[in-house]
């Protein structure tokens, strides 16, 4: 990054939350303090990098699968990481978190529409979008059904979710990291395995026609395959993909 640009990325640091505050309303979630949030696309391009090309591709496989998809919102989307990288596949997105702080890179780094708001509450009517990504944030979410009907409420046919999987040895690693004060990162993160998010899927789309399709990656390097339909792995996508859009006597 030369001058300029380090220069441009500053200002829009500062753009939505003055740069002297580290942290917004007390809240203690990691995606709320600046010491976290204007570090986090140095991580991806650091020891994820190898994970963020894999996660990709299962990710990309899995929505390419429902041809009806054009467009779509990432909601959590955070500096745009990967929203930036839906267009690659066709797909124009649109981005939205609720971190100022997070946004604040995003209004530098990505050149499409972004909205500020909460997930339990998408200021968005029925059916504005093909479908809607939730990428490692899902794990957040206070009121998991609530997000879930939202999500079904904002688009039309699908919903993608990269998510954190339970299912891993890493879990073990997470949370004595987290014990001893090592890891802030997931401190109010729930996780969730492939059958358990079925759960929640279900519970929320009860009245709806739909069908699911996961995938598990994050496999070590020296395992033969990366990708596989086996529940273990450090990340699983998963794809609902809706039979309609909402209405038409559907749930509402």
């Amino acid at each position: 990054m030369n001058k300029k640009e380090s220069k441009d990325l500053q200002q829009h640091r500062n753009s939505l939350v003055p740069l002297d505050e580290r942290t917004w309303q007390g809240r203690r979630e990691w995606f709320f303090n600046r010491d976290y949030t204007d570090s986090y696309e140095e991580y991806y391009e650091g020891p994820y990098k190898r994970a963020e090309v894999h996660q990709k591709r299962l990710l990309a496989q899995l929505i390419k699968s429902d041809e009806r998809i054009k467009t779509l919102l990432e909601f959590g989307c955070g500096t745009t990481r990967f929203t930036r990288w839906w267009k690659d596949i066709g797909i124009e997105a649109t981005g939205g978190d609720i971190s100022p702080f997070m946004l604040s890179q995003a209004l530098y780094r990505f050149d499409g529409d972004l909205v500020m708001a909460d997930s339990h509450y998408l200021p968005f009517k029925e059916n504005t979008f093909d479908a809607l990504a939730f990428i490692t944030t899902f794990e957040y979410y206070k009121d998991p059904i609530q997000v879930l009907r939202e999500a079904g409420r904002v688009a039309r046919y699908g919903i993608i979710m990269g998510m954190m999987n339970r299912n891993t040895p890493k879990l073990i690693r997470r949370r004595t990291q987290q014990l001893f004060g090592y890891n802030n990162f997931y401190v109010t993160a729930k996780f969730y395995t492939p059958s358990s998010l079925k759960k929640l899927i279900h519970e929320a789309f009860k009245d709806r026609e739909y069908e699911v399709e996961w995938h598990c990656t994050g496999l070590p390097k020296w395992f033969p395959v990366q990708q596989w339909s086996y529940p273990v792995g450090d990340f699983f996508g998963l794809y609902i993909q809706f039979k309609e859009p909402l209405g038409d006597g559907e749930m509402g």
